[in-house]
């Protein structure tokens, strides 16, 4: 085989750099687009942010003493006095709605002896509010424990099985296991064991050291109040002998094996419901995720109108001394690529908010039953009709729907939510799967307890509305509502 060399002409894509930030800034959700901005404005000094939180507040020196002068953010820019009063060019700025223009005040105005003290208008002497300390279920036990138990030997093993509990105040593993790996020269035996167990189950809250649902339930019907006898042996046989049956409702077995009538059963049930089946749950430390909107939708007398969330979007700027210093020519090589990256990064803010408010425009636009009438009335819609409409590409209205919030009357809703298969109709139109949820939760939400739809029912009453859907359908939409199976439903 012979060797040549050979010069050939293609053409093909490639991704700038700037074309690739843009990419990665559209996709990012608020939280990491903050994220990013922060590491963005450490790596690059010709960047500066006009909003940042932390631009007015108090400076502490190393002594402990409040620092008088401005903060850095505040000083006037460096270079010629020409330089201060020209305006910096809109490429070179993203301000966000609108410029902040109000004056702060001189150093020598500000009252110090009132720093870090929050006036309010109904106190005479505020001070910041700090949040208590979170109390766990092991802390709880633990202080009932040190005013009950005395002996500090019976401490020792109330104290062993409070840190075998569960989250959920279960203790899942058996005594003969705690048993088993404690030291023998402590000469204990399983009684002791069970007395401990006994004395940390009348703690509170009710039912802490069951070893199982029917346990623990059974505690607490032991202890709540102004029970009447019969309805109380009746709710304890339920829960430690049929518990299964009454969790499937199966209330005619549970009527001939209780020998009694609707009545009675309808009473032990009211009591069931009063318990916990996770007593420790109270005590948990979930953190709530709180979500912020990118676009908030409100009603005028033109429509509905679209805006962007002022309060997620940042203010950035170029710094005005190093652009004067490189105008100059006293900058180096790396200023000049930083204060390009600056510049890109500025456009590329303002593109992909301006892109999140033409979509979110668009989805109005076609969703108005929805703002108006709510989630029966929404249309179907799929990426490729805004795509079309905007002139963009499927994978750029996938990427700005993502991790994208709109706020409307109706609720909080991901942009992805608008977005929709469709269901034929008898009258050859379409409606949206949205809109049959929400029926199905209509449905499901009048229908009488002592006589549920069924799957086939509810596809039945929806072909009576003009929509054709099989019951599998029916079932896979009610499944993913997190609606219980007709069985699971049906009541006294």
């Amino acid at each position: 085989m012979k060797q040549s060399l050979q010069l050939r002409t293609s053409q093909h894509l490639a991704l700038t750099p700037q074309l690739q930030q843009s990419i990665r800034l559209l996709q990012l959700s608020t939280l990491e687009l903050h994220q990013e901005l922060e590491q963005l404005l450490t790596d690059n000094p010709l960047l500066e942010r006009l909003d940042d939180p932390l631009d007015r507040s108090l400076r502490l020196l190393s002594d402990g003493a409040i620092s008088q002068q401005a903060p850095v953010g505040d000083a006037p820019p460096e270079g010629p006095p020409n330089a201060q009063e020209a305006p910096a060019a809109d490429a070179d700025n993203y301000d966000g709605p609108a410029a902040d223009t109000e004056s702060t005040s001189s150093d020598a105005d500000v009252d110090w002896s009132d720093a870090g003290r929050s006036k309010a208008p109904d106190d005479e002497d505020s001070r910041p509010q700090l949040e208590a300390s979170h109390c766990t279920l092991r802390e709880h036990l633990m202080e009932q424990m040190r005013v009950t138990v005395l002996e500090m030997r019976d401490r020792a093993l109330v104290e062993l099985i409070i840190d075998a509990l569960d989250e959920n105040g279960y203790l899942e593993e058996p005594l003969e296991e705690i048993l088993a790996r404690l030291p023998e020269e402590l000469e204990l035996d399983l009684d002791e064991l069970r007395t401990a167990l006994s004395l940390l189950q009348s703690f509170d809250p009710m039912g802490v050291g069951a070893r199982n649902a029917s346990e623990c339930l059974a505690l607490q019907i032991k202890r709540l109040p102004g029970i009447p006898m019969v309805t109380r042996r009746m709710a304890l046989a339920i829960v430690e002998n049929h518990l299964t049956w009454f969790a499937q409702r199966d209330f005619n077995k549970l009527k001939k094996a209780l020998l009694c009538d609707d009545e009675d059963l309808r009473e032990a049930q009211t009591v069931i419901r009063q318990c916990n089946p996770h007593p420790g749950s109270a005590f948990a430390s979930d953190v709530s995720d709180y979500v912020v909107p990118d676009v908030i939708v409100k009603k005028s007398r033109t429509g509905w109108q679209v805006s962007l969330n002022n309060d997620v979007m940042p203010r950035l700027r170029v710094n005005a001394m190093y652009a004067n210093l490189l105008k100059q020519g006293k900058g180096e090589g790396a200023m000049g690529a930083q204060l390009q990256e600056a510049k890109w990064l500025i456009k590329n803010m303002r593109q992909r908010f301006d892109t999140i408010l033409r979509v979110a425009q668009a989805i109005v636009e076609r969703q108005k039953n929805f703002f108006s009438h709510g989630a029966v009335a929404m249309r179907p819609l799929v990426l490729r009709e805004i795509a079309d409409t905007l002139g963009l590409h499927e994978s750029t209205i996938s990427r700005v729907t993502t991790q994208k919030y709109m706020l409307t009357p109706h609720g909080m809703f991901e942009l992805k939510y608008f977005f929709g298969s469709h269901v034929a109709t008898e009258a050859g139109r379409e409606a949206s799967s949205t809109a049959i949820r929400a029926l199905i939760v209509q449905l499901t939400g009048a229908e009488d307890p002592k006589n549920p739809l069924s799957d086939s029912k509810i596809a039945d009453m929806l072909g009576e509305q003009g929509m054709v859907i099989a019951r599998r359908t029916v079932a896979k939409y009610r499944e993913a509502l997190k609606i219980p199976p007709v069985s699971l439903r049906k009541s006294l």
